[in-house]
């Protein structure tokens, strides 16, 4: 188990220069825009407008502050995603255009290169303690607002967007909410054949 601080988080121009990103983590550690295996970041998005385009990309996409975004998604019709909807994944490779619907928001971005990895990401609000099974190659623990005790071999604690990055075969972790706190578990896996 390893804890990323909010504090240590990297900022860096959008790849389309439209804003500014705060990477969260990336692999492998230091790759670039164009050659990551998979990148979790947030993101303050001031302005609608086009996003950038990632090739042979997968994104999941979340609301963690403001009122929400509206999507369209290479011409699909729009996508409203709030604060408290679900996480939207789609392809960051097509022409994907934002609309704010009421003022600027911070967003959550998981990516994963598609012929080598993939992801999954849940938005969950605890108030009681929670058990967590650790399947996936490598997991991680957003925690959005509150804290978090990480109960196990390794006690750990979580403050507002720290991030807890656990790696396959850590057996069963237990999360202990300081109250009502909202959370992102995201999973990230290899593809079959690409271990």
């Amino acid at each position: 188990m390893h804890v990323l601080r909010a504090v240590e988080y990297r900022s860096m121009p959008w790849k389309n220069g439209g804003g500014v990103t705060t990477e969260i983590v990336v692999s492998p550690a230091a790759a670039g825009l164009d050659d990551f295996d998979w990148r979790i970041s947030m993101a303050r998005v001031e302005n609608g407008g086009p996003f950038s385009q990632f090739a042979g990309i997968d994104r999941t996409l979340a609301v963690l502050e403001g009122e929400g975004i509206s999507l369209e998604i290479a011409g699909r019709p729009s996508v409203a995603v709030g604060r408290t909807a679900a996480p939207l994944s789609f392809p960051a490779d097509v022409p994907t255009t934002a609309a704010l619907i009421a003022g600027p928001i911070t967003d959550l971005n998981v990516m994963t290169r598609r012929s080598r990895m993939k992801h999954t990401v849940e938005r969950l609000v605890i108030s009681a303690p929670l058990d967590i099974v650790i399947e996936a190659d490598t997991t991680l623990i957003l925690s959005l607002d509150g804290e978090i005790k990480v109960a196990g071999a390794s006690p750990a604690r979580l403050g507002p967007l720290d991030t807890l990055s656990i790696e396959r075969n850590a057996g069963k972790i237990r999360l202990e909410p300081a109250g009502i706190t909202t959370l992102f578990l995201i999973r990230v896996d290899h593809v079959a054949g690409n271990n």
